[in-house]
């Protein structure tokens, strides 16, 4: 398998636009000939006998007009908007409080969107338009390193196709090569650096350490000025880590991240509701496995410690007495405080549950009964019962998916993260290992399951092959924070699961159940992960996102295909609480986290139905009439006049507002300091009290070939390209920014080709090529019962369901109304198959139908898009994209006989 990039996702090219456009006016890339020692200091680079560094040209002040205008762009909150730059400080012992000068931008993309491609591509985009060259990304742990590594290698030669082999190098810093560091501050090639922040956040680290040639190792870093990409940047907060990145001296940093803690400049967001509505992440679904009624022993779970000046507390979670009866609840208590009275007369903990000693440091606590639970674990009730339980969903999930998508060509991958390793593997002094009780449950389930009827054709492996664990040790203890000691299979596991993604996608490859105990939590995914299960009693304090965001990635098929089907792409999460609490608690998070509201989108995987064809489905008479009329494939092709798409060209151009001169803003700040009850500084913040701009006159650019430029990113000859410049009178505005001027025109030409190839196209059916009946039979689909619609007339349509965007109230009416109606004789949903080829991408219409008049006996062959009302009346209120996908459709049917297709709001419109 070689996995498949989409080059053109535009969520993903208006976060790489985000981060080139804030140096606008930073001068532009010189191919390297052009470039000499006497005018190193007047580009993007400086070049000395040292090595080749960034250089930043523009000030501060251009910095933040920037900053603001792509606020602005990309409709951010005016609460995000920045009205000065934020800077990042640091505190230490000997220095105090420090505020770092180099500036710092957000990018928020939800997990499973591609921050890692924006990331990487933006490095290449950020050489072609302006010549950078040094760039070093900061991970916080091996595991978001190693996935890392894994994006260059497998995007390398995709991107070398998009940028014409622009040479690119990349390496882990590995201590025992400090070469690697000569090499990355001399070569005149793009050199990426990826460094985990604990290997150069202390002074005891080799990096820091001064060598024979005098000079520490980081100054070959610190010289080159690198622009630097923080991967998850909220595990990097602490003093001693912003200190770190401040250290390697970086010309700026771009923080990427879909759980900030710290927001600094954020230019860019692509938050959870925005991801999910657009289908650009899997659905979430829920199947709940938890304990109701279980009062019959002492239940108690040791959740985490809070501490503070005057005592040490802890978070149990027990048995308390509510109003609807006996539940479990999270209670804090502190030494001396009985359980007994914290569960409200609970009966289990009136002896023995007296609090008697908090270890917080070794992490346990003591009762007067001689109880003692150390933190994660939990004790009595129906814990292994339910554990098991929640084993048995994830293996029930999986198998179910598999027998979906086998066909597909798309493997199903089940992630389990557990509690203590011990409970699935112990090591023994010779490295190897024997079964804990995960693992034993495990094999005893699948066993099971596998051998059971419904699951007789699927492929089964021996059942020692479809699981496994990642695991690190070190010294007797486990850890997935580093590496340690690992066995040979140990090793193997860590290859497979966090180096080879192809081969783990292989449907051939036998491992289908991945057990971690926290390394896969954060930077670790795969886009084939569709069950994630957390054996842990307790709540956990990882928030829900983090560990939701390993399987929200759209999985692909076996060519490495990436597979956009909202039907398939469905994530089930095996938790030990309640859907509703679920529900609520990840929406909270959402929430606290985004500012935007995520209701309705989370789904209870037990609340589902199986969509069926009804019986002789391919002898309904009106069902073959229908299909009979629309199912043939087209082609198109595109009348494209020159000399039109010149005129609409120019007149764009004449309409568009001058490219300014770049200006000089002056503003004013008064510090400002927020500090807690003690005293103790929190924020360091500004509040503008005056401005004014200054426009410079004699600025002077090297001008780039502009008319290579355009000619790249357009299908425009030079000869067309100089007609449209001539002709707008706007070439002189060139002089004033030419990199903005250059985009602004191939936007427009872009646009308008668009436009033109639209208006022109002409369709025709391709001789002997249509859709066949049997498509319908293809597999069966589960569906939520929020997205259906059931059906009462059976004989007016094929299935038994009409499945529906559950956030699209057109949609429900209209299959309501055509069930209901007596002027519609039969309707179908178009499946998600049934697609129309566009200059814009693939078109799927929304239904099908054969509809009567009252008193007339002529049948009418509708296919109809469902859209709001004012958007029927208005297609300007749609996104351009979609309105001229309906356009092609339009223009598509006309070539099917007796077959009218309409945008309505509802069926009356249908006439």
């Amino acid at each position: 398998m070689k996995l498949q990039f989409e080059k053109n996702q535009q969520f993903q090219l208006d976060a790489i636009s985000s981060m080139v456009n804030l140096f606008e006016g930073q001068p532009l890339n010189k191919s390297d000939f052009e470039i000499s020692f006497t005018d190193s200091n007047t580009g993007s680079l400086r070049i000395s006998e040292k090595g080749v560094g960034n250089q930043l040209q523009i000030s501060e002040e251009r910095l933040l007009a920037n900053l603001q205008k792509i606020q602005k762009t990309n409709e951010l909150r005016e609460d995000e908007y920045s009205a000065a730059m934020a800077k990042m400080s640091y505190t230490d012992a000997a220095q105090g409080k420090t505020l770092l000068d180099f500036p710092n931008f957000s990018l928020e993309m939800e997990t499973g969107t591609g921050k890692t491609y924006v990331y990487l591509r933006s490095i290449y985009e950020l050489n072609k338009v302006y010549g950078f060259k040094k760039f070093v990304i900061v991970v916080p742990s091996i595991a978001i390193r190693e996935g890392v590594l894994k994006s260059l290698e497998i995007t390398h030669e995709h991107f070398q196709e998009l940028y014409n082999n622009t040479p690119c190098e990349y390496k882990v810093y590995d201590s025992t090569k400090l070469n690697h560091l000569s090499q990355f501050a001399k070569s005149n090639a793009i050199q990426i650096l990826i460094l985990n922040i604990d290997s150069f956040a202390k002074d005891q680290n080799v990096i820091n350490q001064k060598r024979e040639s005098g000079i520490r190792p980081i100054e070959l870093i610190q010289l080159v000025n690198p622009i630097v990409f923080m991967d998850e940047p909220q595990n990097m907060e602490t003093d001693i880590r912003k200190k770190a990145i401040a250290n390697l001296n970086p010309l700026m940093t771009f923080r990427f991240s879909a759980t900030h803690r710290d927001l600094y400049n954020l230019i860019y967001k692509l938050d959870p509701v925005r991801a999910y509505d657009l289908g650009l992440v899997k659905q979430i679904e829920v199947d709940s496995v938890f304990s109701k009624n279980d009062t019959g022993g002492a239940f108690l779970s040791l959740d985490a410690f809070k501490l503070n000046k005057k005592f040490t507390s802890a978070k149990l979670t027990i048995h308390c007495n509510e109003k609807n009866g006996v539940v479990k609840k999270q209670v804090t208590a502190k030494n001396g405080d009985n359980l007994f009275d914290l569960s409200k007369g609970v009966e289990v903990y009136r002896n023995g549950y007296i609090i008697n000693f908090i270890d917080s440091e070794e992490g346990f606590i003591e009762f007067s009964g001689g109880t003692k639970i150390s933190q994660g674990e939990s004790q009595g009730g129906l814990t292994d019962h339910i554990l098991k339980d929640m084993i048995r969903a994830t293996v029930e999930n999986h198998f179910r998916k598999e027998k979906l998508l086998l066909q597909l060509g798309i493997k199903v991958l089940s992630l389990v993260f557990i509690d203590h390793v011990a409970n699935y593997r112990s090591y023994v002094a010779d490295a190897t290992h024997e079964q804990g009780k995960y693992a034993k449950w495990f094999e005893e389930i699948y066993n099971e399951i596998s051998h059971s009827p419904q699951y007789a054709s699927q492929k089964n492996f021996p059942v020692e092959k479809v699981h496994n664990g990642y695991f690190s040790q070190d010294k007797g203890k486990f850890k997935d924070s580093r590496e340690g000691k690992l066995s040979k299979a140990d090793d193997d596991t860590f290859q497979l699961i966090m180096k080879d993604k192809e081969r783990l996608l292989d449907i051939n490859e036998p491992l289908r159940f991945i057990f971690s105990h926290s390394a896969l939590r954060e930077g670790w995914d795969n886009p084939n992960v569709f069950q994630i299960c957390t054996l842990n009693e307790s709540h956990s304090e990882l928030k829900k996102r983090q560990e939701l965001g390993r399987g929200l990635r759209l999985c692909v098929d076996s060519t490495g295909k990436r597979i956009f089907d909202r039907s398939t792409n469905r994530l089930t999460v095996i938790a030990n609480e309640a859907y509703e609490d679920f529900a609520k608690s990840l929406q909270t998070e959402i929430e606290n986290d985004c500012g935007v509201k995520f209701e309705g989108r989370i789904k209870d995987a037990r609340k589902k139905e199986t969509i069926r064809l009804k019986k002789n489905w391919n002898l309904d008479p009106h069902f073959i009439d229908l299909w009979g009329r629309i199912k043939f494939h087209t082609e198109y092709q595109v009348e494209f006049d020159t000399a039109e798409l010149i005129k609409r060209v120019v007149h764009n151009l004449k309409q568009m507002a001058t490219i300014p001169k770049p200006q000089i803003q002056r503003i004013k700040t008064e510090t400002t300091y927020l500090r807690d009850k003690n005293n103790l500084l929190i924020k360091v913040d500004g509040i503008i009290k005056s401005s004014k701009e200054k426009t410079i006159t004699d600025v002077k650019y090297e001008i780039p070939d502009f008319m290579y430029y355009i000619q790249s990113k357009t299908e425009l000859t030079r000869d067309t390209i100089g007609k449209i410049l001539l002709q707008s009178g706007k070439l002189g505005e060139m002089f004033n920014n030419p990199q903005l001027f250059m985009e602004k025109v191939v936007q427009i030409i872009n646009e308008e080709c668009i436009r033109l190839k639209v208006d022109g196209i002409k369709y025709e059916k391709i001789a002997g090529q249509f859709y066949k009946m049997t498509l319908f039979e293809s597999r069966e689909i589960e569906e939520y019962i929020s997205n259906i619609v059931p059906v009462v007339k059976q004989e007016k349509t094929l299935y038994n369901y009409i499945p529906i965007d559950s956030l699209s109230t057109p949609e429900l009416n209209f299959a309501k109304a055509c069930d209901e109606r007596d002027d519609v004789l039969f309707y179908i949903k178009l499946p998600a198959w049934f697609q129309i080829k566009t200059p814009l991408g693939m078109y799927n219409p929304d239904w099908a139908l054969i509809k009567k008049e009252d008193g007339d006996e002529k049948k009418i062959y509708f296919v109809a898009e469902t859209k709001d009302a004012k958007a029927v009346k208005d297609r300007n209120l749609l996104r351009p994209s979609e309105r001229m996908k309906i356009t092609c459709g339009e223009k598509h049917f006309k070539k099917f006989e007796n077959v009218e297709f309409k945008v309505v709001s509802s069926v009356t419109e249908l006439s």
